[in-house]
């Protein structure tokens, strides 16, 4: 299995705008969230990109990206029916039934290692022939905000996992009925971290689910149980630190985390401690 296609879907009512907010980078370049996403995925060897977007938004989009990087790029426009699903099934004559890697629009990731996280996930997924989620443990109390799967480790394999089951933002108390992972510390879960490997059958598993329910929204997690059943399908576990940017304050925390571990580290932790100084100084002096 080869992977030479890569599809960011960025079309979800609050997410449109989120690519296109502007950072700066480890190397202390201004950057957008897009072009971050894209670097990601062509320094994992990966060319051929589509950005499944809102029609009206395509204008704003080519405003930020580099004209190199057209011939690479194709923008996909996401049908009036809404969705996560319905957006990776918008692009389902661009993907042409291969497998491809899948990064969210309003996620982005820091490694802590230096090593490309897209292309450590890639590997692996050409290595096992399947698809193939990124997944981190996460504290019970915010398992609310993501894709959470029960899995079991495979023998030998100290961040691989088997997926059985896929749930879209569980309770605590379903999470530690249905989704409890041995192995893995109390209060503690797997959820999905925003960047995926899947084969074909995603797509035909996503039509399936569109075809018996059209009237309803057509949401990912039920055809990833659905694949999670009827495929190989495995979890990759990381480390490293990933940021929802569309939470409260997510953006602000992204740019901490990509300034702490790039070339600007010592010049921010010593202006953050300036900060707390003076603010501290301040609050005893109003008391």
């Amino acid at each position: 299995m080869k992977i030479t296609k890569a599809l960011i879907t960025a079309a979800g009512p609050d997410q449109r705008k989120l690519p296109l907010q502007t950072l700066i980078d480890r190397d202390r370049k201004q950057k957008t969230v897009l072009e971050i996403l894209i670097n990601e995925i062509v320094t994992a060897g990966i060319n051929d990109i589509g950005i499944v977007i809102q029609p009206d938004d395509e204008k704003s989009f080519k405003q930020v990206l580099d004209s190199s990087l057209y011939s690479s790029i194709k923008f996909i426009h996401q049908n009036k029916k809404p969705g996560y699903g319905q957006a990776i099934l918008s692009a389902e004559s661009f993907l042409n039934s291969e497998p491809f890697l899948h990064l969210v629009g309003d996620h982005l990731y820091v490694n802590r290692t230096g090593q490309n996280i897209a292309k450590q996930l890639v590997e692996i997924a050409e290595k096992q022939k399947c698809s193939v989620s990124t997944v981190q443990s996460t504290r019970e109390n915010n398992i609310g905000n993501y894709g959470t799967v029960k899995a079991e480790r495979i023998q030998g394999e100290s961040n691989l996992f088997q997926i059985k089951k896929v749930h879209e933002k569980p309770t605590p108390t379903y999470a530690e009925q249905n989704l409890m992972v041995p192995g893995l510390r109390a209060g503690y879960y797997l959820c999905f971290y925003g960047m995926h490997v899947f084969t074909p059958l995603l797509l035909e598993l996503l039509k399936t689910e569109n075809n018996e329910f059209p009237e309803i929204k057509l949401g990912l997690s039920e055809s990833l149980d659905r694949l999670s059943q009827n495929s190989k399908y495995l979890a990759l576990e990381k480390t490293d630190l990933r940021y929802d940017i569309g939470q409260d304050y997510g953006l602000l925390k992204a740019q901490l985390a990509l300034s702490l571990s790039g070339k600007d580290r010592d010049y921010l932790l010593t202006e953050l401690l300036q900060f707390f100084v003076e603010k501290d100084i301040n609050n005893k002096g109003c008391c």
